[in-house]
C-alpha cells in the first residue's frame, strides 16, 4: 500500500501548518482561560472558608451565652410526643392515628413553654385532662387511658385508645 505525497503539495502544506498553528493557539487560549477560572474559584473557595470560620465563632460564642443564660433558667418543656399503644389492635390506618395525635396535642398544647416542676406537680391534672375528654374522629368517638407519662424537655405520652359507642 502506499501513501500519497501531499507534503508535497503547497495546498496540503499550507492545510497542515494552519492546523499545527490553530492547535498552538486553542492551547494557549485553553490554558488562559483555564487559569481564570481556576483563579476566581480559589478566591471564592478562601472567602467562603473566612466566612465559615467567622460563623463558627460566632456561634460558638452564642453557645456559651445561651448556656450562661440556661442555668438561671428553669427548664421548660418544649415538644409533646405521643404513641397510640393498640393501633394495630383498632386497625387504625396512618391517617387516623395522625388525626388523633393531633387532636390530644390540642387539648394539651398550653403545657409547650411550661416549667417542668410546675408541671410534674400537676401531672394528675394532665392525664385527667386526657382521659376524661371524648375525642370524635369521622363516625366514631375515642377514649383515652393514659399508661406512660413522662416529663422532660420532650413530654412523652403512651395511651391506649377505645373506641365507644
Amino acid at each position: 500500500m502506499h501513501i500519497p505525497p501531499y507534503h508535497r503539495k503547497p495546498s496540503w502544506q499550507r492545510f497542515l501548518v494552519g492546523t499545527f498553528i490553530g492547535a498552538i493557539l486553542s492551547y494557549f487560549i485553553f490554558v488562559y482561560m483555564h487559569g481564570n477560572i481556576v483563579e476566581g474559584l480559589l478566591a471564592e473557595n478562601k472567602e467562603l472558608d473566612s466566612q465559615i470560620t467567622e460563623l463558627k465563632k460566632k456561634n460558638e460564642t452564642l453557645t456559651k451565652d445561651n448556656e450562661n443564660k440556661q442555668s438561671n433558667e428553669p427548664v421548660t418543656v418544649e415538644e409533646i410526643e405521643i404513641e397510640i399503644l393498640n393501633r394495630e389492635e383498632l386497625r387504625l390506618n396512618r391517617l387516623t392515628v395522625l388525626d388523633l395525635v393531633g387532636l390530644i396535642k390540642e387539648e394539651i398544647d398550653h403545657i409547650i413553654g411550661e416549667d417542668i416542676s410546675t408541671l410534674a406537680e400537676n401531672d394528675r391534672l394532665l392525664k385527667s385532662t386526657i382521659q376524661n375528654k371524648d375525642f370524635q374522629l369521622d363516625d366514631f368517638t375515642y377514649n383515652f387511658s393514659v399508661e406512660t407519662l413522662t416529663i422532660s424537655r420532650t413530654v412523652k405520652i403512651e395511651v391506649e385508645a377505645e373506641i365507644s359507642n
